[in-house]
């Protein structure tokens, strides 16, 4: 994971919740983890990540996350399995 991934993953999951965090780095960050994201209705794209499934919204006014839209990314992360600690811990594991 790259240095720019990972420091997007930890700022999703402090708190407070960011209000600072843009659509196409989520965009991004899901799409380095290998998650399918594809285009639903209007303005919400569908998320599959490690068998788990959601519905994200693409901001409307601008490209700035809500934080209520980060506060579901964060559960659904943390649903999939993903958060940094895993990570971390999945890193230690491979230098050992």
């Amino acid at each position: 994971m790259s240095h720019k991934h990972l420091h997007l993953l930890r700022t999703v999951f402090q708190d407070p919740i960011s209000a600072n965090i843009h659509w196409r780095e989520v965009e991004s960050l899901l799409n380095h983890l290998g998650a399918e994201v594809e285009p639903a209705h209007g303005a919400r794209f569908r998320v599959r990540l490690n068998r788990m499934e959601t519905f994200l919204h693409h901001p409307h006014q601008g490209n700035v996350c809500t934080k209520q839209d980060i506060k579901h990314l964060r559960e659904f992360l943390a649903h999939a399995g993903v958060s940094p600690s895993a990570y971390e811990a999945k890193r230690a594991e491979e230098k050992q």
